[in-house]
């Protein structure tokens, strides 16, 4: 049974363009994989805190000597772990802030690069043989022949980090220029529409 993991970051629920572009690919997903499993894992409901002292203690401590306080610290981290390890294909849906990704994301993916866990202790990536799509919303278009687009930090990054994971079948689906929804400019379902076939190539 293949599992789909949805990662969602935008704090904008009905109004946020990178859910609706989720709401569409799982759409297209589970047409395609009718038997399939679909685990959703949304920051803005996770109680996920920051990487902090207490953290990095029980982070580095050897798990034979964790005490039952270092086991529930990384407890929830473990559980984040545990989903991505157990999928088939990853889907991140998230806007851009100020070039990059939102803390929420990097918030998670700072409690799920866990060395014996998603690394080796060699720091050779364990997230094998998995895809990953990334539904990334933007005010700014950051594509190619873009006059800025060596701002696209969040792009690089989240590629960057899921190659380090192990993951190397990537794709991005860009739904820059997102701010004309908010304008007026343009119709919400018409922009969605423009990126459908994307969406149905990646989701099959």
């Amino acid at each position: 049974m293949p599992r789909l993991l949805l990662v969602e970051t935008s704090p904008r629920g009905d109004h946020s363009i990178s859910r609706a572009l989720t709401r569409r690919f799982v759409d297209q997903w589970q047409a395609a994989h009718p038997d399939g499993q679909v685990i959703e894992r949304d920051l803005m409901r996770t109680d996920l805190p920051f990487v902090n002292a207490s953290w990095l203690q029980a982070y580095f401590t050897p798990p034979e000597r964790q005490s039952d306080e270092m086991r529930e610290v990384l407890r929830l981290s473990d559980e984040l772990a545990a989903e991505l390890l157990a999928t088939d294909h990853l889907v991140i849906a998230t806007p851009v802030y100020n070039y990059n990704v939102p803390a929420a994301l990097k918030a998670w993916i700072d409690h799920v690069v866990r060395k014996g866990l998603t690394l080796g202790n060699d720091g050779k990536g364990l997230v094998l043989g998995k895809k990953a799509t990334v539904l990334l919303a933007s005010g700014g278009v950051y594509t190619e022949g873009s006059p800025i687009r060596d701002r696209d930090i969040a792009t690089q990054y989240l590629r960057l980090i899921l190659g380090v994971l192990g993951i190397t079948d990537v794709s991005v689906i860009a739904a820059g220029g997102a701010k004309a929804v908010d304008l007026g400019e343009v119709g919400r379902e018409a922009f969605l529409d423009g990126l459908q076939t994307e969406i149905e190539a990646l989701a099959a």
